[in-house]
C-alpha cells in the first residue's frame, strides 16, 4: 500500500449547537449535535481538495464514537488506524453568529483525545515515514504532556522521512500558559514545511506583535520555511523567505459561521502541497475554501467539493498580491 497524502494528527470534538448566545441559554435552548475539532476540520478539508487523507487520533468509548468515526468517513476521511480509550469523547458547546461572533465551552477533563501519547505515534510509524505531508496543531500539544511528546515525536518522524509538515500554533490559554506555547513552537519550528498563523491574537501570544509582517519575520527565524498568517477579514500574508506578499482572499456574501476556516485553510493547502501544486496556487485554493466554508454552521457543517474552491480561486484576482516586499525588508 502506497502512503497516504495527508496524515492529521490531533483531537476530534463532540460539537453541539447551541441557538442562542450561551448566556441567555435557558431550558429547552434548542441545539444540535454534530463533529469538529481542528483535526477532523483540517482533514475533511484535505479529502475534499483530493489527498488520501488519514485521521490519527483517539477516540472514546463512549456511545458517540460510532456517529463520530462515521461522519468523519463520510467526509471522506480514512479512519481505520484510530485508536480507543476508556474515557469519553472530548465535547464543546458552541454558539454562533452570523458575523462570525463565537462563544465555546469545551469539556476536556481526562478525555480520550488527552490520552494521546508517544507510543500511539510509534504504532504509526510506517504510516508517518511513508506520507506526504502531516497536518498538527498547538491545541494537540496542549492537551496533556504526553499529546505534547506526541506532536513532537510525529513531526520529527514526518520531518526526518523528508515529507512536510504543517503546523498551526492555535494558541489557547485555557489549554496552556504562553511559556509552554511558545517553546513548543520553537521546537517545532525548524521542521515545519508551512507554519500557519493568526494575527493578532496568535501572534501578539507567541510573538509578541500584531503586525502581520513583523509576526511572519518572527515566526521564519524560528526556523520555518514559509508562514502564512491570516490577518482578519481579507487579509493574508504569505513569507515564504524572498518575498512577503498579502493575497487576494475572497468575501463570502452571506457568511453563517466562521468555526474551522482557518483549520480548512490548513488541509486544503497542505493536501494541494502534497498533490504537487505551487505553494501560490495552493494558498489561493486554502483562502477560497475556507471562504466557502463559512456557509455552514459548525466546523463541519459545510466543507466545500474541490471543483467549488477551484472555480472561486480561478475567479478570484491572481496572483491577487499587494504590499510585496522582500521577506524581512
Amino acid at each position: 500500500m502506497s502512503g497516504y497524502d495527508v496524515l492529521v494528527l490531533g483531537e476530534v470534538l463532540v460539537e453541539i449547537h447551541a441557538d442562542t448566545a450561551l448566556n441567555a441559554a435557558t431550558a429547552g435552548t434548542p441545539a444540535r449535535i454534530s463533529y469538529s475539532g481542528d483535526a477532523l476540520n483540517a482533514a475533511a478539508a484535505a479529502a475534499a481538495a483530493g489527498a488520501r487523507t488519514a485521521l490519527l487520533t483517539v477516540v472514546g468509548d463512549d456511545e458517540l464514537s460510532v456517529p463520530l468515526l462515521r461522519r468523519a468517513t463520510e467526509l471522506g476521511v480514512d479512519v481505520t488506524h484510530v485508536h480507543r480509550a476508556p474515557h469519553p469523547n472530548g465535547a464543546y458547546l458552541l454558539c454562533a453568529d452570523t458575523d462570525g461572533e463565537r462563544e465555546f465551552v469545551y469539556w476536556r477533563a481526562r478525555s480520550a483525545g488527552s490520552t494521546l501519547a508517544p507510543r500511539h505515534i510509534e504504532s504509526w510509524r510506517p504510516l508517518l515515514t511513508r506520507c506526504r505531508a502531516l497536518i498538527t496543531s498547538g491545541v494537540t500539544g496542549a492537551l496533556s504532556p504526553s499529546s505534547r511528546d506526541a506532536v513532537l515525536a510525529a513531526a520529527h518522524l514526518v520531518h526526518g522521512a523528508g515529507g512536510h509538515l504543517t503546523y498551526d500554533p492555535n494558541f489557547r490559554p485555557r489549554l496552556t500558559d504562553r511559556p509552554q506555547a511558545r517553546d513548543l513552537l520553537a521546537r517545532i519550528a525548524p521542521l515545519t514545511g508551512l507554519l500557519k498563523t493568526s494575527c493578532p491574537a496568535d501572534a501578539r501570544a507567541l510573538v509578541d506583535t500584531d503586525d502581520p509582517r513583523t509576526a511572519a519575520t518572527r515566526l521564519r527565524a524560528l526556523g520555518a520555511r514559509t508562514v502564512v498568517v491570516t490577518a482578519g477579514a481579507g487579509r493574508l500574508l504569505l513569507d515564504d523567505g524572498a518575498l512577503q506578499a498579502f493575497h487576494t482572499v475572497p468575501v463570502n456574501p452571506a457568511p453563517v459561521d466562521a468555526t474551522g476556516a482557518g483549520d480548512c485553510f490548513t488541509g486544503t493547502a497542505t493536501a494541494r502541497l502534497a498533490l504537487g501544486d505551487t505553494l501560490a496556487d495552493a494558498v489561493a485554493y486554502g483562502t477560497a475554501a475556507a471562504c466557502l466554508s463559512v456557509s455552514g454552521r459548525g466546523g463541519t457543517g459545510h466543507v466545500p467539493a474541490f471543483a467549488q474552491t477551484a472555480a472561486l480561486a480561478a475567479r478570484t484576482a491572481l496572483p491577487g498580491r499587494w504590499e510585496e516586499r522582500p521577506a524581512g525588508a
